[in-house]
């Protein structure tokens, strides 16, 4: 009976090693996630939206995942220096984002995660005037740690935050034209 075991752990412990080996060596070391959509606005009706962080509960399909979300907002009211750090479950975690560069082409913002795991992103919302409208891009960049390359031989990571990005631009589109 101990062998049977002992070769069970064994192959476990190859699967895992095998695993961690594909992963590390097969998936990139940096990550781009991001959508875009057209939004029959102005930059100056959008902007607005993602650069006061109090706004981001009209569109943000994290905002609402957490009725009991704590939230906090200090540092300047809105553009650069502004800051929104967030605790909730485990469907929204914890972290902060802090408004690095506000201009009326581009919002970028720091993005830490503490929970629940520890990640330093950049989100950035780029503003392009077509005619009487914006395309506007939601993007996310980071470091690919091992973890997060684990979980991409498992999920289509791609899809799941771009998932998340649709429905905050489709959110954010009708605030903006509503306005």
């Amino acid at each position: 009976m101990l062998e049977i075991i002992a070769i069970i752990l064994a192959i476990l412990i190859a699967v895992v090693l095998v695993v961690l080996i594909y992963a590390s060596t097969t998936r990139p070391d940096t990550f781009t996630y991001a959508r875009s959509t057209r939004i029959n606005a102005g930059p100056d009706k959008i902007a607005p939206l993602v650069n006061d962080f109090k706004q981001w509960g009209t569109w943000s399909p994290y905002e609402h995942r957490d009725p009991n979300l704590k939230r906090t907002y200090s540092g300047n009211p809105e553009g650069v220096g502004s800051v929104y750090a967030w605790e909730g479950n485990k469907n929204v975690g914890a972290g902060r984002m802090e408004i690095l560069e506000s201009t009326p082409r581009g919002i970028r913002i720091k993005l830490d995660f503490f929970a629940p795991f520890k990640a330093n992103n950049v989100a950035e919302f780029t503003f392009t005037p077509q005619g009487g409208a914006t395309e506007v891009v939601w993007a996310m960049t980071g470091k690919n740690v091992l973890i997060g390359k684990v979980m991409s031989v498992f999920m289509d990571m791609d899809k799941m935050v771009g998932t998340d990005f649709e429905t905050g631009l489709a959110s954010m589109k009708a605030a903006a034209e509503s306005r």
